[in-house]
């Protein structure tokens, strides 16, 4: 099973990471969190990567129909999206899939906040184009 929706992007990385923020924005969407892995790696470790920034995106509506099913599903909480460098103008976006939700908690009356939460990030990262 894969648990990532993925989408190819020309341009910056800069560019791509405002883009994505809009999208998600677009899609009901706030990025709750920033880590800049790239950064991070360097200056804890002195290792050298490529430009890689995980957004914690969050849905307060769906979160809220998912912790009311599942207050645990919270250790899933918010929506991981990654986006990092693939190599010059070009930048690879990646969304976990909330299926994965409903995998891992065996909780299938989450299908339906997920199923909503696929679709939202799947719109959101189809307008990035690639």
């Amino acid at each position: 099973m894969t648990y990532a929706i993925t989408a190819r992007v020309a341009g910056s990385f800069g560019e791509t990471v405002e883009r994505v923020r809009a999208a998600l924005q677009e899609q009901g969407f706030g990025v709750l969190t920033e880590i800049d892995v790239r950064a991070t790696l360097h200056d804890k470790l002195g290792e050298q990567m490529e430009d890689y920034l995980i957004l914690g995106a969050c849905n307060p509506a769906l979160a809220h129909r998912a912790l009311g099913i599942d207050r645990e599903i919270g250790l899933l909480l918010p929506c991981n999206v990654v986006v990092r460098g693939e190599g010059p103008g070009a930048v690879l976006v990646q969304a976990v899939d909330p299926q994965t939700m409903v995998q891992l908690s065996g909780r299938p009356a989450l299908k339906e906040v997920a199923d909503d939460a696929t679709a939202r990030l799947r719109a959101a990262l189809a307008t990035l184009g690639g």
